[in-house]
């Protein structure tokens, strides 16, 4: 029987039913604590508290947080203020929404503790945080303004809610317009009655002026903590790992070299960590093998090289380099599937039958492979798809098995979407660089049948292994999708009721994965389609790690876990290990502590928070060279689709991916309305209007490489015009325009397209505009003198401009002689006296 820790001892206690809250000294005496030294337990007891796992009450007694109103996990906070906290040992446990006034100091991804407001309005949980368990933001990137005395330092990272402040004895040789890394000191504290403090720091880093070449990614770089390179120590640890195979290594190991093996992957992948094998069998079924490289061999738990990879969670796959999880040694080499080595692999083997689907049987073991061909996607879409007659000489040993792997995705893939799997077509981009880093091109990635092949064949694997520990009721660290909330969905259901397209949603709120892909089956190849996939997709949550399995939504799976690419993903790692375990001992009579299930769940969480991190991460770089790129093709004419609304405009996706905003104020023909649950833009006199999905002419209209932004302005418009608006938007300053959420820029990047359905409704009403001003009125006045100026008409005592009307000694009437739209006024201005919409 395994041994607990006196960790999990207390909290197994706690636990139980009928607990309630005791002192420490009456559960000494009601565990009991008897073998363990005493202060061992006051050790550990003060520990859980610390850890936000246990509270201590006012009565000195300790309590589960959540049997107390409370809740303890980490906090995730939006760029418009307000955050989530995301629960310990989640499962099926929901978010708390965290409005802004009750943060009380936290900052993103901090771990928290927040009580539960009961009487909070809605059917999502609402808190407010009570304590700050563990901070996360220790260092911040920022632009370091200087004044006489002191200095602030302007994080790049726009959801770190205030400036740093900067004592003169900390600016650490840091210039003015620098940008810097910078070591918090003294965290905001939330004073009752007054104002909220900013935070202090120091000055650890300067990394360059702004503008300065490179200086951007770099500062991405460190922006999210991500490492640049290896410590000397664990350097030295993955130079002692073999380059060879060795006789030692066999041991337990069944021989696979005679299977002509094979590894599918892109041309510059160099840390190949799957290889696969097809063969169909007398009685009908097929043989799927996937061989995944066997880096807990060499990885081994709670060494230097485990810690490393542990820290990092994942590769980073950036615009313009790799920091990869390993160090090369491993990655690129001896775990690597390199061509015509031998390489040590567990591996699943999995025999299905070809009708259904349904796998009959199943192996999981360690082996080795001999890896007979590299091949690229690209090379299997030449001999499978094109017929390239070279490519099918040249690899003719293997083609017959290529098409029974064509065969086999295409029963994989037909199995799936009859459980109710959901498809959604997201288009990808690679942004092509020249040696100095300049982008070139803005190619779209590819994914045609040589992905699906390889796709099906690792989820297959995925599922096998998730279902078996399941089964034998070993912990496993499983990749889980929770269902879309029930507001989201209900939102979904009415946008498809008003195309006469019905989404089932049982009185209990849980949709079914194949309910919502029959509802999108039938919108295929209507024109709003897309309009439909992209609200669907926005309805969905985020996939993470945890210990509970609760299934994967979007799969349509029961079971689901990451063990097919160790060499890049942590918990892929944690479950290769938890197999060695299975395999030394399939009763699990020993304790391990590494596979404890608080231990499994604290690097779980942590894993998911470095996914998230590495792939904002990702797409800022990307973002970053997109920008760059339409710098030099301002003024051109394309076709995009839009892909936002907002209460400030709307955001338009080009054929390339580079997603721009064109501003409401840059719509000159008519008075525009954001109308929310039409995902539209409405003209208030014309019939008019720009709706999620729509295609539209635009033209850009410039760049912004401080924030990483691009404006773009409907096409057709004149000179004249194009200057005013480029006045105007230039008007509120390079970090007044907002974001996706309608929030004014500081030089961070746009947050990721995930939330909202269709972009999120500013503060107030859907016809203002959020600027990054204090007072709206001031920008306002400022905007009607301008128009004034721009039309030769400049100040007037007692006289102003308001749109299309003007105001004589405190009367509003509309002009005499009217324009015909843009700058001069509007033709509908007048019209039945009735009030108009200002411009903006």
């Amino acid at each position: 029987m395994a041994t607990l820790s006196l960790k999990d001892k207390i909290m197994a206690f706690m636990q139980r039913e009928s607990y309630a809250p005791m002192t420490a000294e009456e559960m000494i005496f009601a565990i009991p604590v008897k073998e363990e030294p005493m202060h061992e337990f006051w050790d550990a007891i003060m520990e859980l508290e610390k850890d936000g796992y246990v509270v201590k009450t006012r009565f000195e007694t300790y309590g589960l947080p959540e049997k107390m109103g409370l809740v303890a996990g980490r906090f995730q906070l939006s760029s418009k203020g307000f955050g989530f906290l995301i629960p310990d040992n989640k499962g099926t446990k929901p978010d708390v929404f965290i409005p802004p006034r009750k943060l009380h100091g936290a900052m993103n991804n901090d771990r928290v503790m927040a009580r539960i407001d009961s009487h909070a309005p809605g059917r999502r949980p609402e808190g407010e945080i009570i304590r700050i368990i563990q901070r996360a933001n220790t260092r911040v990137v920022g632009v370091f303004k200087r004044t006489m005395d002191f200095a602030f330092v302007i994080p790049d990272d726009k959801r770190i809610g205030s400036d740093i402040y900067i004592l003169r004895r900390n600016f650490g040789g840091a210039a003015n317009n620098q940008k810097v890394v910078v070591e918090i000191t003294d965290w905001p504290k939330e004073e009752h009655n007054a104002e909220r403090r900013s935070a202090e720091g120091r000055v650890v880093e300067v990394l360059g002026y702004v503008g300065d070449p490179g200086l951007e990614i770099l500062s991405i770089i460190k922006q999210y903590d991500l490492p640049l390179d290896f410590p000397e120590n664990v350097k030295r640890a993955a130079a002692r790992i073999p380059e060879e195979i060795r006789e030692k290594d066999w041991q337990g190991r069944e021989d696979r070299r005679d299977y002509p093996v094979v590894t599918v992957d892109s041309e510059d992948a160099r840390d190949l960590d799957d290889a696969v094998y097809v063969r169909r069998l007398d009685n009908g079924r097929y043989l799927l093998g996937v061989y995944i490289a066997d880096v807990s061999y060499y990885v081994k738990a709670k060494t230097l090289l485990d810690q490393e990879a542990q820290e990092r969670g994942t590769s980073v796959y950036l615009v313009d380099r790799v920091l990869p999880m390993l160090p090369q040694r491993l990655s690129n080499g001896i775990c690597s599937l390199n061509e015509k080595e031998d390489r040590l692999v567990m591996s699943c083997e999995m025999e299905i039958e070809a009708e259904t689907g349904r796998i009959t049987k199943y192996r999981i073991f360690p082996a080795v492979i001999h890896s007979h061909h590299r091949l690229s996607y690209n090379l299997v879409r030449a001999i499978l798809e094109e017929g390239d007659k070279k490519a099918r000489e040249d690899y003719a040993d293997i083609v017959p098995m290529l098409e029974e792997m064509r065969e086999l995705c295409r029963v994989l893939q037909k199995k799936r979407a009859r459980r109710g799997a959901i498809e959604f077509d997201l288009p990808e981009q690679k942004v092509i660089l020249d040696e100095a880093g300049k982008p070139l091109e803005i190619k779209q990635r590819i994914h045609g049948l040589p992905e699906s092949i390889i796709e099906e064949f690792m989820l297959a694997a995925n599922e096998t292994v998730a279902r078996h520990l399941s089964m034998l009721q070993w912990p496993c660290v499983y990749r889980v999708h929770e269902s879309p909330a029930e507001d989201k969905m209900e939102g979904l259901a009415k946008l498809l009721q008003s195309f006469n397209v019905k989404l089932r949603i049982p009185k209990n709120g849980e949709v079914r994965p194949k309910d919502v892909q029959a509802a999108l089956a039938e919108m295929k190849e209507r024109p709003e389609e897309r309009l439909v996939n992209t609200v669907a997709l926005r309805c969905m949550r985020q996939a993470v790690y945890q210990t509970e399995n609760i299934g994967h939504f979007g799969l349509a799976a029961e079971y689901y876990c990451h063990f097919t690419s160790p060499i890049r993903r942590y918990p892929d790692l944690l479950v290769h290990r938890i197999l060695h375990a299975w395999l030394k001992d399939p009763d699990l009579t020993q304790h391990l502590s590494a596979l404890s299930e608080d231990s499994l769940e604290s690097m779980a969480e942590h894993s998911s928070v470095q996914e998230r991190n590495a792939a904002e991460a990702e797409r800022e770089t990307v973002d970053l060279k997109k920008a760059e790129y339409m710098l030099e093709h301002i003024g051109e004419t394309y076709e995009g689709v839009i892909s936002g609304v907002t209460s400030f405009g709307m955001f338009v996706e080009l054929a390339n991916g580079v997603e721009g905003l064109v501003h409401m104020s840059s719509l000159t023909d008519d008075y525009y309305e954001f109308i929310e649950d039409r995902y539209c833009l409405a003209g208030t006199h014309t019939s008019n209007t720009y709706r999620l999905g729509d295609t539209v002419q635009i033209e850009v209209l410039q760049v912004n490489m401080e924030d990483r932004s691009i404006d773009f302005i409907m096409a057709g418009e004149n000179d004249a015009m194009r200057d005013y608006i480029k006045t105007q938007l230039g008007s509120t300053g390079d970090h007044g325009r907002p974001d996706r959420r309608g929030n004014a820029r500081r030089g961070g990047s746009r947050m990721k397209k995930s939330g909202g359905i269709a972009g999120q409704r500013a503060e107030g009403s859907g016809k203002t505009y959020k600027s990054g001003h204090s007072s709206v009125a001031v920008l306002l006045e400022e905007i009607r003198q301008d128009a004034a100026q721009a039309t030769g008409g400049g100040h007037r005592k007692n006289k102003r401009r308001h749109g299309s009307h003007e105001q004589v000694n405190g009367v509003t009437r509309p002009y005499a002689k009217r324009g015909k739209g843009g700058i001069g006024g509007n033709k509908y201005a007048g019209m039945n006296n009735k009030k108009k919409r200002r411009r903006r």
